[in-house]
């Protein structure tokens, strides 16, 4: 009986554990909960919107004052160093922090618009920024008065897809991608560049004007090709040049950033390098150590381009770099399949290589130095790898070339067509390297800007075509909207398209503003004129846009016109926003009143 109680006793207690132990987990879980998170302050409605929108704002005005031929500069305070001054709104718009933690919240959804359009098109940020701030500012005009944003956002979208429609890459449809049968009014209007005229004018209004750059971009296209790469460094004198070096440019970027040479751009660097081309995986450090032993004896940089790099072989190439014993930089064969190998056999006629290709029973371990070919000049990015070359044998490429061409006739797929026209630019088009000079470190990086938005106008203006500048193209466009209206039949929905229709005559408005005229008196003498007619504020006058040579890339004012949409929908359905809540500032500890220590009295 005793052996029962004592067994019943183990039990209870078992039991009291068992209940001791979810009580504790229980309370540790609430203690976990109450610990979640700081404190957060959450603004509702129209005072959340209105504290965004003066955010916006405050971008939208400093961004706006470079807009047109004769808008004026900007300075940006530098922690340390000269004060840059410059013309590039994404640049302006990314240097802004604003001190309220709302207002910085509507700054930053503005600052999503220049640089989504700055990674689309690289030009034409600041009318994006002018174009949203109007869309957001006559849309929660809508709101405030009692409309639903959800019904106003779909009427935006559906007014710029009208406008737009849908340009995407390898989409069905239209030519140039898209959605079957939405070809968007700008591309109606959009017209192919016709020679280096076309491009100098591209060139020279995305730069500020600037003819002597639109010539030199000009002249840098018509000696590499449309597929050629424009390279902008800085010069050691006065002047700036177009030097023009063949090259190759390979869609792979490097496999660790522990390569980088330049910490501050994020690219490996290295003149005079030896190049191994190979097919196989490098994964053993045994592969590597023969050939790194024979590099390190005459101390030149290795470009090592292989199927993968990876396990002891990477961190054998990462700690050497590091040490600096070798300098190395690995990077993954570009393309799959067959086309990899054919890719890396262009590399190796290019630089001069051997080809190291496992298929003729060849190892990594076995490869001399002869076996390597040489690059005058490696920049590898994250993303992309620039060859320049001199090893190259004349013959050979254009042997190679001749062969790919062949292939092309014969094929019909649409698919390798593409391909197999790639590598024929990559084997023949060049490398130009603009070296700009200025007098001072501030117009230096200044100019240089102006040349990178110059170069992507160019670029985006061959790819899709131009259409008159000085926002005129936009401006006629708001002209169409009325017509698009007709086909809407919720009123709200109508409400979306008439704040799109006004935004778009901002930019117009604004240019005009900054060459000293009234905006709203230029618009209404453009309205009701022909599509190529606008203002041409460097000369104050109304004229055909397109003849006088100002223009802008089709890609450019649709990429802009995209982004402005999206966020504006974005910003016009938000009805609440929350933000850390400011922590007091602590007294500083120290000497107190009396020259006592803080927090001591006498």
């Amino acid at each position: 009986m005793q052996g029962t109680l004592m067994n019943a006793a183990q039990a209870k207690g078992l039991k009291h554990n068992v209940f001791t132990g979810k009580n504790t987990r229980r309370a540790r879980a609430q203690r976990l909960v109450t610990r979640a998170g700081e404190a957060k302050d959450i603004l509702f409605d129209n005072a959340s919107r209105r504290k965004m929108q003066d955010g916006i704002n405050k971008i939208a005005d400093a961004v706006g004052v470079t807009l047109g031929p004769r808008g004026r500069n900007v300075v940006l305070e530098q922690a340390y160093g000269v004060p840059q001054v410059i013309n590039d709104g994404v640049s302006i718009a990314r240097a802004i922090e604003l001190e309220d933690p709302v207002e910085n919240a509507g700054a930053q959804l503005i600052k999503e618009v220049a640089g989504r359009t700055n990674d689309a098109a690289g030009d034409g940020t600041t009318t994006a920024t002018v174009l949203a701030r109007e869309m957001i500012h006559y849309g929660l005009q809508n709101v405030t008065a009692g409309a639903n944003p959800i019904v106003i956002k779909k009427g935006i979208d559906k007014t710029c897809e009208f406008l737009v429609g849908w340009w995407e890459e390898g989409a069905a449809g239209s030519e140039g991608g898209g959605r079957p049968g939405v070809v968007g009014k700008l591309k109606e209007h959009a017209t192919p560049v016709k020679g280096s005229g076309d491009i100098k004018n591209v060139a020279a209004i995305s730069s500020g004007n600037d003819d002597a750059i639109g010539q030199m971009i000009a002249d840098a296209l018509d000696k590499v090709g449309a597929d050629g790469v424009l390279a902008i460094e800085s010069s050691n004198s006065l002047e700036t040049t177009v030097d023009v070096q063949e090259g190759m440019e390979i869609d792979r970027g490097y496999i660790s950033p522990q390569f980088v040479t330049n910490s501050e751009r994020m690219l490996v660097e290295y003149e005079n390098a030896m190049v191994l081309v190979t097919d196989m995986k490098i994964e053993s450090v045994k592969d590597i150590v023969p050939l790194l032993e024979q590099l390190s004896r005459v101390n030149r940089p290795l470009l090592l381009i292989a199927e993968d790099v990876a396990g002891e072989a990477l961190a054998t190439l990462v700690v050497n770099k590091l040490r600096g014993i070798i300098s190395v930089c690995a990077i993954k064969a570009p393309g799959f399949g067959e086309r990899r190998k054919a890719l890396l056999q262009d590399i190796a006629i290019v630089t001069g290589a051997e080809f190291v290709a496992k298929d003729l029973g060849m190892t990594v371990e076995g490869v001399t130095l002869e076996q390597l070919g040489v690059a005058r000049k490696v920049t590898v990015a994250n993303t992309s790898t620039t060859l320049i070359a001199d090893a190259a044998n004349k013959e050979e490429i254009k042997a190679r070339i001749a062969q790919i061409k062949k292939e092309l006739a014969e094929t019909d797929s649409v698919y390798d067509t593409e391909k197999l026209s790639e590598r024929i630019a990559k084997l023949a088009g060049g490398v130009a390297v603009i070296k700009v000079g200025a007098a001072t470190e501030t117009e230096l990086e200044d100019k240089k800007l102006r040349i990178e938005d110059a170069k992507n106008a160019t670029f985006a203006a061959v790819e899709e075509g131009i259409v008159p500048g000085g926002g005129a193209a936009l401006l006629h466009l708001s002209e169409l909207v009325p017509e698009f209206k007709a086909q809407l039949t919720d009123p709200e929905e109508v409400m979306g398209a008439d704040i799109v229709m006004k935004a778009l005559r901002a930019p117009a408005r604004i240019i005009a503003e900054n060459a000293g005229v009234e905006g709203e008196v230029i618009v209404q003498k453009l309205l009701g004129q022909p599509f190529e007619v606008g203002y041409n504020a460097m000369y104050d006058r109304v004229e055909n846009l397109i003849e006088a040579g100002v223009l802008d890339p089709a890609k450019v004012t649709r990429s802009g016109l995209t982004n402005a949409c999206s966020i504006a929908g974005i910003m016009l359905t938000t009805q609440a926003v929350m933000t850390e809540k400011k922590k007091p500032a602590k007294a500083a500890a120290g000497m107190g009143g009396g020259g006592m220590p803080g927090g001591l009295t006498m």
